[in-house]
């Protein structure tokens, strides 16, 4: 069961999940023995008994009144202890899967669609110990421990009450489920649409305001949402009447319970002060059973998202499980007749031989969209390559340890994150026993040194990435890949964002440093004059490599720009 599966992947503690349980019994059984204790307490009171035939009666009740929330407060904070601690450990394995699962998985899903996963569906499963699984435990500890109450006091009484309350356990939550999993299903495909208009809608801001298509895309994020809204409402009518049908239970229940004891009172069986007690008891436990059809709810909601997340729990890895250690020494990175494209999909270059001898520098230029950068991610072993191979001193980049790769051939993607915290902390991410000298030279490689010299607190400059340009940016991760100290660095536009002088300049600078530390380099630009100091200019248009440029017979030209 996929529910069971993934709710044991949050690793609950079993003392902590005890806990939890234990408070809100408490909690609960404290609401339900002080309606038993007011109720003969008013009953005894009623008789005019020397008042201290009532003191431990009204102490009870003070105390039951305090402990009532007490134990509640201990409640939600062990359970919401659990959730959490889970919430974590479920996110660091979906991460870590997607970081070497088999990029046809995570290609295959919509941005929006995969952050709905890692984010609504993750909470979704943690929210289920808390709202759905917790609820059931104390209400099955509270309604047995009232029933044997009840019991004690009088018999035929605890058996109304308990088929009463068997059929709000039971019957009330099953009806709620039933209706929220017929609607949750047409929900479930509204929610990742919501989330993938949100995703696009934010990320492409400043485009859609360029071509004045903002209002266009929100009037289209308002109709899913409003499709959305009109089945979620679909889906909470069943629980609505499934919480009727509890309340009315419990009425029922106090209406037999009263019922019986009346009559059993009229007898002689019972004392009159203990029919308040059989009667106002019940009452208590609408409390208890009134939260289980929107625990029942959750549960479904939580078994959908469940199945989602095993998907990508269950990913195939992208490499093979013999992984081959990185050969030491000089690394020779050759693609031979590689077919480039995301799996699944019509290849973007085809044919694609590429001989990288180490301390070669390669340029690779091409109009926008022509596959430049998927031919990085191909040649870093991010993606698959459709056809071909692309190998490291002879030993294919899929055999290889993925981790010990990643250090050898390093990408720097137009995508790459910039992390709101410290200059400092976002250069550290590549290397993390960097030391300032080294974090000052790698700005100073990327011509970095003087803005970063000009922030307030120098490398403990917090950054806040929507107030970097695009060009210091680009910069930065430039200057986070070059701390690696890989040999073989893939540069995706490095020059982006930059006036043409000091564009230039920078790929210059990038191409000097390479050859001073024999590093290979790949470096993708629409940046032409200055690659006269390159080994190699690769040219791409119609899907394939059309010329093969060497040293000193590259000319610039504005045809491919």
């Amino acid at each position: 069961m996929a529910l069971r599966r993934v709710v044991a992947a949050l690793e609950p503690s079993p003392g902590r999940v005890l806990g939890a349980v234990a408070a809100g019994s408490a909690a609960l059984g404290s609401a339900v023995a002080l309606a038993a204790v007011s109720a003969w307490l008013i009953s005894r009171a009623a008789e005019h008994p020397p008042v201290l035939d009532l003191s431990v009666a009204v102490v009870a009740v003070r105390a039951l009144g305090i402990s009532r929330g007490t134990f509640r407060y201990v409640e939600r904070l062990a359970s919401h202890d659990v959730a959490l601690r889970g919430v974590v450990r479920l996110r660091e394995r979906l991460y870590e899967r997607l970081a070497w699962a088999d990029r046809a998985v995570v290609s295959g899903l919509r941005s929006g669609e995969l952050l709905s996963r890692v984010g609504a569906d993750v909470d979704l499963v943690a929210d289920v110990v808390v709202r759905g699984l917790l609820p059931f435990a104390v209400a099955a500890v509270v309604c047995t421990a009232t029933i044997t109450l009840l019991a004690w006091v009088l018999p035929v009484a605890a058996t109304v009450v308990g088929v009463a309350l068997v059929l709000a356990l039971v019957a009330a939550p099953r009806l709620a489920a039933v209706g929220a999993g017929r609607y949750e299903r047409a929900a479930d495909g509204t929610r990742a649409e919501v989330s993938a208009q949100v995703h696009a809608l934010l990320d492409g801001a400043t485009e859609l305001t360029v071509a004045g298509r903002v209002d266009e895309r929100l009037a289209l994020l308002r109709e899913v949402d409003a499709r959305r809204g009109r089945e979620l409402d679909r889906a909470a009518r069943p629980g609505a009447w499934a919480a009727a049908l509890s309340a009315l239970l419990t009425g029922l229940a106090v209406v037999g319970a009263l019922a019986v004891g009346a009559a059993a009172t009229a007898s002689g069986r019972l004392d009159g002060v203990l029919l308040a007690v059989v009667t106002l008891t019940p009452l208590a436990l609408v409390e208890v059973v009134a939260p289980l059809p929107a625990a029942a709810v959750a549960v479904v909601r939580a078994r959908g998202a469940a199945e989602r997340l095993t998907a990508l729990l269950d990913a195939p890895p992208a490499h093979s499980a013999a992984e081959r250690p990185v050969p030491t020494g000089p690394q020779h990175l050759r693609a031979d007749g590689v077919d480039v494209g995301w799996p699944g999909s019509t290849p973007v270059l085809r044919g694609v031989t590429l001989d990288l001898e180490p301390g070669r520098v390669v340029a690779v230029v091409g109009a926008s969209g022509a596959g430049k950068s998927t031919l990085l991610r191909t040649l870093a072993g991010l993606l698959e390559p459709l056809r071909g191979s692309v190998s490291l001193d002879g030993v294919a980049l899929a055999d290889l340890d993925p981790t010990a790769l990643r250090r050898t051939v390093t990408l720097t993607a137009e995508d790459a994150h910039l992390f709101a915290t410290t200059l400092r902390d976002n250069l550290l991410v590549a290397r993390g026993d960097a030391t300032d000298d080294q974090l000052w030279a790698a700005l100073r490689l990327v011509h970095l040194e003087p803005w970063a010299a000009a922030l307030g607190d120098g490398l403990e400059t917090v950054l806040d990435p929507g107030s970097v340009s695009g060009g210091e940016r680009r910069r930065l991760l430039l200057a986070r890949a070059l701390l690696v100290g890989s040999a073989v660095v893939l540069l995706d536009e490095p020059a982006e964002h930059l006036d043409p002088v000091l564009a230039d300049r920078l790929l210059r600078d990038l191409v000097g440093a390479a050859r001073a530390r024999g590093v290979t380099m790949v470096v993708v630009t629409h940046r032409l004059e200055p690659l006269d100091c390159v080994d190699e200019v690769v040219t791409i248009e119609a899907a394939q490599v059309t010329a093969h440029s060497t040293e000193g017979r590259w000319t610039s030209t504005s045809a491919l720009v």
